[in-house]
Formats: C-alpha cells, structure tokens, sequence
C-alpha cells in the first residue's frame, strides 16, 4: 500500500508499511491532532494534563528510571502534570513536585490541594525566571537530592532558553531536563499554527543550549514511538 501527501507543488510517496511511512504517518497525525486540539482529551487521575498519552508513557518511564528525590515542573494549569509526576513519585515511596506557574487560577488550585496525591505537591506562584521564584524552589530542595526538571510553561525561544539556564544547574547528574513543546517548529503551517513559529520555538532554544553546554545531550530513547510534543526534547545530564 502506497501513501502519497501533497502539499502545493510538492508531493511525497512512500510505502505505508515502510519505516519511512510509519514517520510520515506519524507526521501528518501529530498536525492534524494538533489541529483538533486531541492533547486536551486526556486527564490524569481525574485532572486534566493536556499531553499526548505517547509523552505521558515516556514520563513515566523516564521518572521510574531517575527516581528523583525532587521534579520542579513549570507551567501547572490545571494540576494533571503534577498528578502524573506525584503518583509515579507515590509509587516509589518518595520524593515531591515543586510546580510553578505565573498564575494557578483558584479552581485549579482547590482540585490539585483536595487530590489525594496532593502531599507530594508543592505550588509557587510567580513566574518561572524570576530569581524570586528560584530562590524559593532552591529553600524546598535539600543538598543531596536527585532533582529533575520539566519546563512547560511559556513556549517561546527567549522564555524556554532563559529557564534552561536557570533551572539545569539544579538537574543531578544523570538525571533529565525535559523541555516539552518543541513540536511547535514543525506545527508552523498547520491552520492552527502561527508564521512566527518557524523561529520562536523551544527546539531552536535547544540547540543554542546545546551547543554551550556540551554537559548535555538529547536522549532518544523517549521519542521512539514518534508521536511527541517534544522532540529531542528529553535532555540527559552526563557530567
């Protein structure tokens, strides 16, 4: 079976049943999932997450692997990130969620404080590169804690490249710093998308960290099923 995409005077054809067409298919579906906005379907233990339930998987599997003492996660909404995130840590008998958000609306916070996973969730309100917000997530994190790190709040270059270089210095060696929402670069032309997203988009914040801290490298392994909001997004601390 053969699957043929055009796009203008552009047209692509590739076998389905090919490893060529299972990234085409997973391509397109990523777009036009996008599009119907499917991210928003899914909750968590009863809270909505606005994740793809692939990358939901992979941060289970990525927070069982690190076992982490401490995950600071930016950008909160509605809480069901730091659900996911508590309920592995649950799990594993150990360890909290510091998240932080500019602004956690009263409905979000009063479902995230009545949940039942709500003892290993610590909220700070204020936005995630201010130094005041850090100097407050660093007084929660105890010197011989294994920290890793989510940032999913602002998604554009300048924001996601700033909370790169605040919050990897906390990361444990070994442990990760998933920036999540890299997608964006690819989502550009897609009707749901904006121009400016060709450059105003956390994977070109990637690469320019990337290439000053050599201490850093893309983990492939947590993008193996292809479908992800955050491509090359899984960042491993190797010294």
């Amino acid at each position: 079976m053969k699957l043929k995409v055009e796009n203008g005077d552009l047209s692509t054809e590739v076998d389905l049943y090919s490893k060529e067409g299972l990234k085409l298919v997973a391509k397109l579906w990523t777009k036009t999932s996008c599009q119907h906005r499917l991210m928003y379907e899914p909750t968590w233990l009863g809270v909505p997450i606005i994740q793809y339930p692939n990358d939901m998987v992979m941060m289970q599997e990525l927070i069982w692997k690190v076992r982490p003492d401490v995950i600071i996660e930016t950008g909160v909404a509605h809480g069901g990130s730091a659900i996911l995130h508590a309920s592995i840590l649950e799990l594993l008998g150990k360890g909290k969620v510091i998240g932080i958000d500019i602004e956690i609306r009263k409905y979000n916070e009063v479902a995230i404080k009545s949940h039942p996973l709500s003892k290993r969730i610590h909220l700070i309100e204020g936005s995630s590169i201010d130094k005041s917000t850090l100097r407050k997530v660093k007084s929660i994190i105890g010197d011989q804690d294994k920290v890793l790190v989510v940032l999913d709040s602002n998604h554009s270059y300048e924001h996601v490249l700033s909370e790169m270089e605040l919050y990897s210095g906390l990361v444990s060696v070994n442990s990760y710093m998933v920036v999540m929402d890299g997608i964006q670069e690819k989502l550009w032309d897609a009707p749901c998308g904006k121009e400016e997203w060709q450059h105003d988009n956390p994977l070109r914040a990637i690469r320019e960290f990337q290439e000053k801290h050599a201490e850093w490298v893309s983990d492939a392994q947590y993008n193996r099923l292809l479908i992800t909001c955050c491509p090359s997004g899984f960042l491993r601390r190797i010294r």
